[in-house]
C-alpha cells in the first residue's frame, strides 16, 4: 500500500517545481522569453507586410493585363460578325455576368442577336425522361432530313431546337423564318422545353450555346441549395445536333473541369472534329474568344479555344 509519506513527498515535489518555475520566469528567464516573443511578433509583422506588398504588385499587374486584353480584344472583335444573325441559347441556368459578358462581346463584334432562349430543366430532369421521349418521337417525323440517326431523344430535341432557330424560307431579299421553324419553336415552348426571349423574326446563321459548370448548386423548393448532377451527355447530344443542323454552333462554358460539357466534347475526338468549344468565359479572355470562334466556324474552321493544355489554340484565327 502507498502510505501518507508518499503523497506528501509528491505534493512537496509539485510545489517545488511550481516555485522554481515562478522564480525563473520572474527572474533570469523573463527577459529572454519576452525578447523571443517580441522577435517572433516582429518577424510575423514583417512577413505580413512583405506578402501584402507582393499581393498588391500582383493585383496591379493583373489589372494591367485585364486592361490590355480589353483593348486588344476590342480591336480584334470589332466588326468580326458584322450583321451576322446569331442565336444565343442557355443550356440551363447561366450566371448573369457570363451571359451579359458574352452578349457584350457579340454586340462589339457587330452581330445581330436574333434570339435569346433558355433550355429548362425538362431536358435533364430524370422524372421527365418519358415526356422527352414522347415529344421527341412526335417531332422526329417533322424534322425530315434534319432528323439525327438513332433514337436519342436529346439529339432529336436538339435538332428540333436548331431548326427552330435557323430554319428559313424564300430566296433573295430579307431572310425569313420558315413556318416549320416557327411551329417547332411553338411546340418546344408548349411542352416546357424552352423559355424564349423576345419574338424571333429572322433565322439565325450561327448558334452560341452557353453552358454552366458541372454540379452547379441550385435552389430547392425549401430554399436550401443542393449540388446538381452533371449532365454532359444531354448537352453534348444537343450541341452535336445543333452543329449538324445549323452548320455553325459554338459551345462556350466557364470551365473545362472533368464532368462538364466543354470537357466532354473535347474528350470525344469524333465530336471535337465537328464542334467548336470556348472555355473560360467567366473571364474576359474567354468571352473575347466567343465571337472570334463563331466567325471562324462560319468560315469552316473548327477549334477548341482556351488556356488549357487540351485546347487547340489560345485564340481563334482572326480573318
Amino acid at each position: 500500500m502507498i502510505d501518507f509519506r508518499y503523497h506528501l513527498v509528491s505534493l512537496i515535489s509539485v510545489f517545488l517545481a511550481l516555485a522554481v518555475g515562478i522564480i525563473l520566469g520572474a527572474g533570469p528567464l523573463q527577459g529572454a522569453i519576452g525578447e523571443t516573443l517580441t522577435e517572433q511578433v516582429d518577424a510575423l509583422r514583417a512577413e505580413r507586410t512583405e506578402l501584402r506588398t507582393e499581393l498588391d504588385a500582383t493585383q496591379s499587374a493583373l489589372d494591367g493585363d485585364e486592361r490590355y486584353i480589353q483593348a486588344v480584344g476590342t480591336q480584334l472583335v470589332t466588326g468580326s460578325l458584322q450583321d451576322t444573325r446569331v442565336a444565343v441559347v442557355q443550356l440551363g441556368e447561366i450566371p448573369e455576368d457570363i451571359h451579359e459578358g458574352v452578349l457584350n462581346q457579340l454586340d462589339t463584334a457587330g452581330a445581330n442577336v436574333v434570339s435569346e432562349s433558355v433550355l429548362t430543366e425538362v431536358w435533364t430532369d430524370s422524372a421527365e425522361e418519358s415526356s422527352r421521349e414522347t415529344v421527341a418521337e412526335g417531332l422526329r417525323a417533322s424534322l425530315g432530313a434534319a432528323a439525327p440517326e438513332g433514337d436519342d431523344s436529346s439529339a432529336t430535341l436538339g435538332a428540333a431546337l436548331a431548326l427552330a432557330l435557323t430554319g428559313s424560307e424564300g430566296g433573295g431579299g430579307e431572310a425569313v423564318r420558315s413556318s416549320q421553324a416557327v411551329d417547332l419553336e411553338a411546340q418546344l415552348e408548349r411542352f416546357g422545353f424552352i423559355e424564349p426571349g423576345d419574338e424571333q423574326t429572322a433565322p439565325a446563321q450561327a448558334l452560341v450555346l452557353l453552358v454552366g459548370s458541372a454540379g452547379q448548386p441550385q435552389a430547392t423548393a425549401e430554399g436550401a441549395t443542393e449540388e446538381t448532377e452533371p449532365t454532359p451527355d444531354v448537352w453534348t447530344a444537343v450541341t452535336r445536333a445543333a452543329q449538324d443542323v445549323s452548320g455553325a454552333a459554338v459551345l462556350a462554358g466557364p470551365t473545362d473541369e472533368a464532368g462538364d460539357t466543354v470537357q466532354a466534347v473535347r474528350d470525344d475526338e469524333e465530336i471535337a472534329a465537328e464542334v467548336t468549344t470556348v472555355s473560360g468565359v467567366d473571364r474576359l479572355v474567354g468571352r473575347t474568344n466567343v465571337p472570334l470562334a463563331v466567325a471562324a466556324r462560319l468560315d469552316g474552321v473548327v477549334g477548341q479555344y482556351g488556356l488549357e493544355e487540351d485546347a487547340t489554340a489560345v485564340l481563334p484565327p482572326v480573318g
